[in-house]
């Protein structure tokens, strides 16, 4: 079975473990989480980044940094993970879902302003397979309703928007390192912060809402419990990891991009043909290969066609459940207006392998995708 994720490792990661080992240092917060957290600042141009377990936690802390509550609505697709919209529910907070576009499956920026109510009080755009939302429109409507932006960044590192590192673009970011994401550390994540107002109050939180950091260096006479937070920091073990793939996140990068083109070249007839519709890749989107998907006609054709992948020894899933139509969407959020793209595309999206060394299975991927279409 070709698998449709498997986790690369670069080359460092164990060197770096036995290093973190050796210092006598796995909590969390030493070396190589400072390591870390210079290399995504460098990257995103960020006023501070903090590792988390998950990219769950860093948006539960962008949620607490935004001081949602209950009354306060927050806008966002449909079309995404769960945690997306749990980390505002979890403030008491409404998730308003909106639409994505039919080219991107990203937040439709066009819909966003009629969502918009006087308990709105954040944007979360989701940048879908590593693909941009329209931020300047998202800005503009955030600036003229003095709302925040935090980007869901998770399948985004090393994408950009026209020539800005996704991530480093809204008030707050969060990060995904899951081994099914392109730079991994098993389970993990990160907070970015690019607006200073948030970049104390951060700290506090990671912290589990102690002035920790403040008082080792020394700006603080007491070490004492000052705020809400929880334990967000990931051990020196898991960062020690992280450490090598983010020195090699380039070269990652590329390697997908070139796996990425393969299929892209090879469904292009396909297209052509009316058959599929492959990824659409906007002008204004440097995108950093995180997935490759076809869209089939339906949900009867999707569910045949992943069918006969596995029987020629393929992985290949399908991916979200709306949050509008699942049980806790209904109980906790709301839609705004007809999300029926979300609706289509949820049904007809399936997602091929893509891997650091999925290189060596491609030519068998495509014959397999070939012959389920002509099935």
């Amino acid at each position: 079975m070709i698998p449709f994720n498997r986790p690369a490792m670069v080359g460092p990661e164990f060197d770096f473990i036995r290093r973190a080992l050796d210092a006598g240092h796995l909590s969390g917060n030493g070396e190589f989480t400072k390591r870390c957290h210079a290399s995504l600042v460098e990257r995103f141009g960020s006023a501070k980044a903090l590792l988390t377990h998950s990219c769950t936690a860093a948006l539960e802390m962008a949620a607490m940094l935004s001081q949602v509550g209950p009354g306060d609505e927050v806008v966002m697709p449909s079309f995404t993970f769960v945690s997306t919209a749990n980390a505002f529910v979890l403030r008491g907070a409404t998730p308003v879902f909106v639409d994505v576009r039919p080219d991107t499956f990203t937040l439709d920026e066009r819909l966003i302003a009629a969502a918009v109510t006087p308990r709105t009080r954040a944007i979360v755009p989701v940048h879908y397979a590593g693909v941009a939302c329209e931020m300047d429109t998202i800005a503009d409507i955030a600036t003229q309703h003095d709302l925040i932006v935090i980007e869901d960044a998770a399948q985004a590192f090393g994408s950009t928007y026209r020539g800005r590192a996704l991530g480093g673009i809204g008030h707050l970011a969060a990060l995904s390192f899951h081994e099914t994401k392109n730079v991994i550390s098993g389970e993990g994540g990160a907070l970015l912060v690019n607006d200073e107002r948030f970049s104390d109050r951060s700290e506090v939180l990671w912290e589990k809402g102690t002035n920790r950091g403040a008082f080792f260096r020394g700006t603080a006479d007491k070490y004492t419990w000052m705020d809400i937070g929880s334990s967000f920091l990931p051990s020196e073990i898991v960062a020690a990891f992280l450490c090598a793939q983010l020195d090699a996140a380039d070269q990652i990068t590329a390697r997908r991009h070139a796996a990425w083109q393969v299929y892209h070249d090879a469904f292009e007839p396909l297209e052509l043909g009316g058959r599929i519709q492959r990824p659409t890749i906007p002008a204004w989107c440097v995108h950093n290969a995180h997935m490759y998907y076809l869209l089939l006609p339906d949900l009867s054709s999707r569910t045949r066609f992943i069918e006969a992948l596995l029987r020629r020894g393929v992985a290949a899933v399908f991916h979200y459940v709306p949050l509008h139509s699942s049980p806790a969407g209904k109980r906790f959020g709301r839609a705004h207006g007809e999300l029926s793209v979300t609706d289509s595309v949820s049904e007809r999206l399936v997602r091929l392998p893509l891997w650091p060394g999925v290189e060596s299975y491609q030519a068998e991927v495509i014959d397999a995708v070939l012959a389920a279409l002509s099935a």
